[in-house]
Formats: structure tokens, C-alpha cells, sequence
């Protein structure tokens, strides 16, 4: 098989970033970036709070915000009424977890795609955790199948799967599990971190009871803004991490305002969405995932891989991964995928995710429109010296 043409690159899309243009940032599903015309929009927005930070507090702000949320709901295809803002997917789980009350002698379902954050969550409310294996090749209803089959009506309160796994980058059928899970009755949350801006998305069709997801990394929103929704039945339920003055008026509210906190960047955040829909969705989409799909493809290459071993995402994602070469049994830490990416960043000057995964490392890949394939053509020829030495 050929190895794929790179897209056209975006014109003027490295020049909507004020990223290094010394360093290749390969990594934008970690942190995201936020455009430069967002960063301004917020700037403007804390200029306005420090000129005048009691009026700015006290008149209108819980107004803002909701119109913020209903203008980025919107967007996700979510019921405004049914969804929160919050700071990130982490905090939004923390707030499914703590509604539901769960606690010690509870059960949470989730897989090994699953993100590391959520795991410490769930011990720390002393539940227990059963993590499902999920294999990388395992068909869509399969998949459904087997998370179902893990459901014990008695001990589980709730299932949690990725829409979009980080270490893996597998697009999770969260629509087939969620109906595969109604007949036990038992609740579902999708951890949609990567989801708002990478694809096509209709959260309420989705089916689940739960969605969280950050708009920092594919909506270019300025960090720290993220979307909870709830199902009609959970929503009384809802109760906000930081109790303060907005608890008496319920969700959505009470989860949104945690007192004096900077709240411009959830008020800019509809100009990421602006920016996104200017150049157009479907474009930014078809660009990314066919860049991607070229870095995989030529890193992939040059480590050896053949290309039936280089993983299929299930959809048409700006993430892929590439299993990375190491001795027959060996096996990694979580302290070797840190060192080996920082290793990556100082001496070839490129951002890459390198995640644990059933102890073998996996690097992701990701594109954006201020990618080019030059970067990923770079790292292919640096990165087996690299890892040789």
C-alpha cells in the first residue's frame, strides 16, 4: 500500500496561532492552543473585570455565562437546559460521581481505554473500579456487547466510556453501548474530552446519560472550558463540587458559579466556535484527518511498522497512534512514557503524546491546520536514532 499524499495545507492557518514555529506541535489533543483572535477576545474580557470588578461580578455575569452555554451547546447539539459548564472533562466527572453518591461497595464500569484521571476519581470516593479489556480490533457491536455483559444489576451504578480514547485514540460506539446498557438500567457518562470540535457531534443522540467533554482542544476555546450534560432524570440531581450563592437557583447554575473565579474564558469561548465555523468544519476535518493519517503513515514507516499494524481510530480522527518497538515481554511504566516524551521535545524539538497502555508505549499523533507534513516527515527521521540510543 502507498503511503498516503499529504492535504493541501490551509492558507494562513499557521499564522491564526502564536505557537514556536521552531518546534513541531504534534500533541494538539493534550492541551489544545488557542487561536490568537480567542486569546484577544478574552483579554478584552479580563480588561473589562479589572476595570470595574464589582459591576463586572455583580451585574449580569450568571446572564453571560448562560448565554455563553447556550451558544456552545448549541454547537454540540445539547439541550442548553440540560447542560453546565464546567472547567474540564475531570471536573465534570467529579460532579457525576459525587451527584450519584457514589461510594464504598459501589461498582464503576470503564475500560482500558479509559483515562487516568477517572480511575483516581473513582478510588477516591472509595468505590471499585472494574476495568473491561477492549481490544483495539474488536467490532463496534462487540464492543457494546461485552461492556454490557460486565453489568452487575446488584453492585454497578455506573459505566463510563471514552467517545474518543486519549492513549489509543479508538473512537468508542458509545451510541450501541448506551442502548446495550438501557435494559439493566444502569447509567452511562461519556468522557467526551476529545470530542467538541473533532467530529461531527450530536450529543443528545448519543443516548447517554452523561456527556463531559472540553472545548480547549478541538473547539479552540481558552483552556479551562468544558460541557456537562444530563438526561431530564439526573438533572435535579446534579450538585456542584464548590457549594456558593447560586446553589439555591439548581442546575445548571449551581454547578456553573464557584464565587470569585476568572470566568472570561468560559465568555470567550464562542469566539473558538466563530473561528471554527469560519473556516469551515467539514474542512478543518478533512484536513486533519488526512494529515494525520500521513504522519502515521511515514513515522510508521520509518520505526518498521508494517502498515496492517498501524491501528485504525474507527473514524475519521485528527489522533493516531503508533505502538512503539521494544523487547518481546518487556514491559514499560507510566515514568518511561514521560521521560521518553520530554526526551522527544528537548532533543528533536516536537511535541508528541506517549501514553502506557497494557505496559507497551503507544505515541500519538496529532494534526492541526498549523501542521504541516514536513514536521511529521522531520520526526520520522530523527526518531529511530532517537530511540536507538
Amino acid at each position: 500500500m502507498s503511503d498516503p499524499e499529504p492535504p493541501e495545507q490551509l492558507p494562513g492557518a499557521r499564522l491564526l496561532f502564536s505557537l514556536d514555529p521552531a518546534h513541531s506541535h504534534l500533541n494538539h489533543g493534550s492541551f489544545g492552543t488557542t487561536p490568537i483572535s480567542v486569546q484577544r477576545a478574552q483579554q478584552r474580557l479580563r480588561d473589562e473585570m479589572e476595570a470595574d470588578p464589582q459591576k463586572f461580578f455583580t451585574r449580569g455575569l450568571h446572564d453571560r455565562i448562560e448565554h455563553s452555554r447556550r451558544h456552545l451547546a448549541t454547537f454540540l447539539g445539547a439541550d442548553p437546559d440540560r447542560s453546565a459548564l464546567v472547567t474540564n472533562t475531570t471536573s465534570g466527572v467529579a460532579v457525576v460521581l459525587g451527584s450519584l453518591g457514589i461510594g464504598a461497595g459501589d461498582e464503576v464500569i470503564t475500560t482500558d481505554h479509559g483515562y487516568g484521571s477517572v480511575s483516581l476519581a473513582i478510588a477516591a470516593r472509595g468505590a471499585r473500579e472494574r476495568v473491561v479489556p477492549v481490544e483495539l480490533t474488536l467490532p463496534d457491536d462487540e464492543i457494546a456487547s461485552t461492556i454490557a455483559g460486565a453489568v452487575d444489576r446488584t453492585r454497578t451504578r455506573l459505566v463510563i466510556v471514552d467517545l474518543v480514547s486519549s492513549p489509543t485514540a479508538r473512537r468508542m460506539p458509545v451510541e450501541r453501548i448506551a442502548a446495550a446498557l438501557r435494559p439493566a438500567g444502569v447509567p452511562l457518562l461519556v468522557d467526551g474530552a476529545h470530542g467538541p470540535g473533532l467530529m461531527p457531534l450530536t450529543v443528545d443522540s448519543l443516548g447517554a446519560d452523561f456527556f463531559v467533554g472540553n472545548l480547549h482542544k478541538w473547539a479552540f476555546a481558552p483552556r479551562g472550558t468544558a460541557i456537562l450534560t444530563v438526561a431530564e432524570q439526573w438533572r435535579s440531581s446534579m450538585m456542584p463540587r464548590v457549594v456558593s450563592w447560586a446553589q439555591p437557583e439548581g442546575f445548571p447554575r449551581s454547578v456553573e458559579f464557584f464565587a470569585t473565579a476568572d470566568y472570561t474564558g468560559w465568555l470567550a469561548a464562542p469566539a473558538g466556535v466563530f473561528m471554527l465555523r469560519t473556516l469551515g468544519p467539514e474542512r478543518v476535518w478533512a484536513h486533519n484527518a488526512a494529515l494525520v493519517r500521513y504522519g502515521q503513515r511515514v513515522v510508521g514507516s520509518a520505526l518498521g511498522l508494517d502498515p496492517g499494524q498501524l491501528p485504525e481510530p474507527g473514524a475519521d480522527s485528527p489522533m493516531r497512534m503508533l505502538p512503539l518497538p521494544q523487547q518481546s515481554g518487556e514491559s514499560r511504566t507510566i515514568e518511561d512514557a514521560h521521560a521518553l516524551r520530554d526526551r522527544i521535545a528537548d532533543r528533536l524539538r516536537a511535541s508528541v503524546a506517549i501514553n502506557l497502555w497494557r505496559g507497551r508505549l503507544l505515541l500519538r499523533l496529532c494534526a492541526q491546520i498549523y501542521n504541516r507534513a514536513e514536521e511529521y516527515d522531520r520526526l520520522a527521521e530523527a526518531l529511530p536514532g532517537l530511540l536507538a540510543s
